[in-house]
């Protein structure tokens, strides 16, 4: 049964967990219930934790060409007890800002699990979540809201806790995600379903480490929608025009987000179908309104 319950650490621009239901309900009105699921742009993975926790499918398999987002999901699934410990514990200072921040982006040495803590750290204290962003309150911390605002150590505990519990489901890659698409079906079943939220047409570029060129985005549709590609899928975008071209052989859903990255706004999203799968159109209709 689906609870509707929000299970990942991560904040994440443009994060996808409210699209859990819909997900759900995708897999279960196309018999895939039991299956298993792929994201291969997971950054928060909200929507994949979402499904595996609460019994949709039985694996789930994430993955995120940033090493710092995909050494955060190592860690949370291999090194679960040493990493509650260091969220539960370490100082959220400015002086420990600048030192996760150079474990972050290799500037100083740190073990798999130091790098996946400073993921989640610099995650939890910088504005919006943006790896590349800054600092919750400023560096001088002289804003309304301080360093520590977002960084609930009980919350960050329960969740990290909650994956550890089903860790033997959760697979991580540090892959392109064109080249990770062309093989999966190797480590796919039949029953699986594949989510893409790329990073944005538009917006990309501010949001996150490794964003898109256009040919980049081109390269991911032509291969979804080549004969060869067996697997069933969906893929959410900015409501670009570039987009909607490049996905013209898809049935397109639009619907509007509400947006708190840098600041508050609604942007207008869209979703493609794979012509494998029957869309719930009610659900999509709810999203839309």
């Amino acid at each position: 049964m689906y609870s509707n319950k929000l299970y990942t650490p991560l904040r994440y621009p443009g994060g996808k967990a409210r699209f859990a239901p819909l997900i759900a309900e995708v897999i279960t009105t196309n018999n895939l219930a039991g299956g298993h699921y792929l994201e291969p742009f997971a950054g928060g993975a909200g929507v994949a934790l979402s499904l595996l926790i609460d019994s949709i499918v039985e694996h789930i398999h994430i993955n995120d060409a940033d090493s710092a987002i995909a050494g955060f999901w190592r860690a949370a699934t291999r090194q679960t007890a040493e990493l509650v410990q260091m969220v539960a514990t370490e100082p959220i200072t400015m002086d420990a800002w600048h030192h996760w921040r150079g474990v972050m982006l290799g500037q100083q040495a740190g073990t798999e699990l130091e790098r996946g803590f400073a993921t989640l750290f610099m995650n939890r204290t910088n504005r919006s979540g943006i790896l590349k962003g800054g600092v919750i309150g400023g560096k001088a911390q002289s804003g309304s809201y301080k360093i520590d605002a977002r960084f609930m150590r009980d919350e960050l505990c329960s969740r990290l806790e909650r994956i550890g519990l089903h860790a033997d489901g959760i697979h991580v890659y540090e892959e392109d995600a064109h080249e990770l698409l062309r093989r999966c079906h190797q480590f796919l079943p039949s029953k699986s379903l594949i989510y893409l939220d790329p990073p944005y047409y538009v917006k990309g570029a501010g949001l996150y480490r490794n964003y898109y060129k256009h040919d980049d985005h081109l390269e991911i549709a032509k291969l979804l929608g080549s004969a060869r590609f067996k697997r069933p899928w969906i893929v959410s975008y900015d409501n670009a025009e570039e987009i909607r071209e490049m996905y013209a052989y898809a049935t397109p859903y639009a619907y509007g987000l509400h947006y708190t990255a840098q600041r508050r706004y609604t942007g207008s999203e869209v979703m493609f179908f794979s012509s494998r799968l029957q869309a719930p159109l009610d659900a999509m209709a709810k999203i839309a309104a």
